[in-house]
């Protein structure tokens, strides 16, 4: 077996990398031979390098720091066996080579032990045996009885996993007469086994020792506890010799299950020939292991929601989240033009943040102070949209009791951000062109000129060009507005964002709720991943935050989110694509008949549909229906 790195969990979970040969940088940019897409993990985070044999790790200053089987390290050589971990990512070494003892993990070996008596217990078993946390009938002594109520009251109290293994450890060893216990977890229901402790009588060290793999995962997958007693010796590949030299009595094994998979196992032994456990004390343990189940479950996930708030914290004030390339570059160029007054066009598709990169600008600019004021020109009719631009004196037309100032005088010294600049009507685009000219305007009804200081920031998901070909956007307004332009990238094409993005908005939608933080699933960030996003973030702010409102638990499933990410995972039945196909053509029929019965009126349409108006308009956007409307 050639050495590799093996991805256990987190973004890159399943795939292997050879270690052999160049060396491998880890990181969150694209530059990086390993990219994982995770804020926790710095940009250069590590580097593995193969050196005369030997696999050498370098963390690079990262911000996080890279631990090995659960310590920070600054350099270290890794062994067979060893845990690296990087943020929400674990990776397994494998050098082909017998396993080698890591500090805070078990020594595992792939013994299989032979003795004198097996005791089996299956799920059946236990369930059909005594109460949940009460030993067999065959041990209810005071003391045993005693330390079960302790384990439950002690456990509840707990605030921490690694509080919580120390304890269940120490009070395991008080319901049986084991010498060593040990408490093994998995990550995930698929990952590496971890010993987060464990405990010898005798000595009172908690330093890991020898256990066997094959009898842990055994009971993982069987779901099952097993007792071994007369242990007479240990066969299979490979034995080390300090196994071989414990001289094991007895040994007892108890899955701890969990409501999505096992999440460890407990683990006891004893070595001196008259210290021998009975199928009476391996109830036991399974009873101390059912009743610290729920404690560990809950608090293993609330460490893990914990630590993806403290790492989601950072972000939380950022205006342009994203670490992919496209974004970075954004960000770079923003920053340059931020401090001028430059006119700028932001161009990009519906939902791919141009008014967050107008705030931006505005933020960055001399005239941060001032007003940032923002229209949507696609929602108003053309005498709406005209007094809301340049404002109205009183008597200009029916309705105007009093005179109002505009928009644009409203952003007078601060900053003015058309969205949709490009639905603005040709009679309008000669007057917002002399604003841009003259900086000055004239109220509807007015007479006298009006001198303003604004930067406008415009905005678009149109074809200026090709409307300047077809006659409908002038070509001076657009060289006026064009001056830079910065186009937002489609979420389809950053997909490295897309997770972060998706935590930063559960983070922002639980705490306007006034809901704990939340985490999305390994299965539900796969829907999140291989989803195509047409509506960019806007639509996965949306689906953030339905999963929140309509979701029960802390933990985001598959089924939380909306049917259209289901429907695009891997596997889907084509006629799905045609199932989805048919109800927009029904969407598109059904509002296109419903304007046209109001006579072109959108305002009409949304009312008679039961629609707000401004939904209605983003319908007709995203089912590209504007150029089939008569007015």
């Amino acid at each position: 077996m050639d050495p590799r790195l093996v991805a256990l969990s987190g973004p890159l979970a399943g795939n292997a990398f050879p270690l052999r040969g160049a060396a491998l940088s880890i990181g969150r940019h694209a530059s990086n031979a390993i990219q994982i897409p995770d804020i926790a993990i710095s940009r250069q985070h590590c580097v593995i390098e193969w050196e005369e044999g030997r696999v050498r790790l370098r963390d690079l200053d990262s911000r996080h720091g890279t631990r090995v089987n659960g310590a920070a390290v600054r350099e270290k050589t890794l062994g067979q066996g060893d845990l690296v971990g990087l943020g929400d990512s674990r990776f397994l070494v494998l050098l082909g080579e017998a396993d080698t003892a890591g500090e805070g993990r078990p020594r595992f070996d792939d013994a299989l032990y032979v003795a004198e008596s097996t005791v089996h217990l299956t799920a059946g078993d236990v369930d059909s045996g005594p109460a949940p946390g009460l030993p067999a009938p065959g041990v209810r002594a005071a003391g045993a009885l005693d330390a079960l109520v302790r384990v439950g009251a002690v456990l509840r109290s707990l605030r921490s996993v690694e509080e919580l293994a120390e304890r269940l450890l120490e009070l395991a060893l008080e319901v049986v007469p084991a010498e060593r216990a040990s408490l093994l977890l998995l990550d995930t229901p698929a990952s590496e086994l971890t010993a987060v402790f464990a405990l010898d009588r005798a000595s009172g060290s908690r330093q890991p020792f020898p256990v066997s793999r094959t009898l842990a995962w055994q009971v993982i997958r069987e779901k099952s506890s097993l007792l071994l007693d007369g242990v007479l010796r240990t066969a299979g590949p490979d034995v080390p010799e300090s196994l071989a030299e414990a001289r094991l009595q007895s040994v007892a094994c108890v899955v701890l299950p969990g409501a999505g998979g096992a999440l460890g196992v407990l683990y006891a032994d004893t070595r001196q020939p008259d210290n021998r456990l009975t199928e009476d004390h391996l109830h036991l343990l399974v009873a101390v292991a059912g009743i610290a189940t729920g404690a560990l479950a809950g608090l293993r996930q609330a460490e893990q929601l914990e630590g993806e708030a403290r790492r989601l914290e950072e972000a939380l004030g950022r205006d342009l989240l994203g670490e992919s390339p496209r974004m970075q570059d954004v960000r770079r160029l923003l920053a340059r033009i931020a401090p001028t007054d430059s006119t700028v066009l932001l161009r990009g598709e519906s939902g791919t943040g141009k008014e967050v990169a107008a705030r931006s600008l505005h933020r960055g600019s001399r005239r941060a102070d001032k007003p940032f004021v923002a229209l949507n020109c696609a929602t108003l009719s053309e005498t709406l949209l005209e007094s809301e631009l340049f404002g109205h004196e009183k008597g200009a037309f029916t309705g105007a009791v009093a005179r109002k100032p505009g928009k644009i005088e409203l952003a007078h010294e601060g900053t003015l951000f058309l969205d949709e600049v490009g639905e603005i009507p040709p009679p309008l685009q000669a007057r917002l062109l002399r604003v841009l000219q003259e900086r000055e305007l004239e109220r509807v009804g007015g007479t006298h000129p009006i001198r303003v200081d604004v930067r406008i920031l415009a905005a678009t998901n149109r074809d200026l060009e090709k409307a300047i070909r077809e006659g409908t956007f002038r070509e001076d307004l657009f060289y006026r507005l064009n001056v830079i332009s910065l186009t937002l990238p489609p979420l389809r094409e950053r997909r490295e964002d897309v997770l972060l993005l998706a935590g930063h908005f559960a983070v922002q939608v639980a705490a306007r709720l006034g809901r704990p933080p939340v985490a999305f699933t390994p299965a539900a960030r796969g829907c999140l991943l291989r989803y195509e996003w047409p509506g960019n973030v806007r639509e996965l702010a949306n689906a953030v935050e339905r999963a929140i409102v309509l979701g029960e638990e802390s933990l985001i499933h598959p089924e939380d989110l909306p049917e259209t990410l289901l429907e695009a995972a891997p596997g889907a039945d084509a006629s799905m694509a045609e199932y989805h196909e048919a109800v927009n053509g029904f969407k598109k029929r059904l509002i296109l008949e419903a304007i046209d019965r109001a006579g072109g009126n959108v305002s009409k349409a949304a009312e008679s549909l039961g629609l707000n108006p401004t939904y209605l308009h983003r319908l007709i956007r995203n089912l590209d229906l504007k150029d089939q409307i008569r007015v």
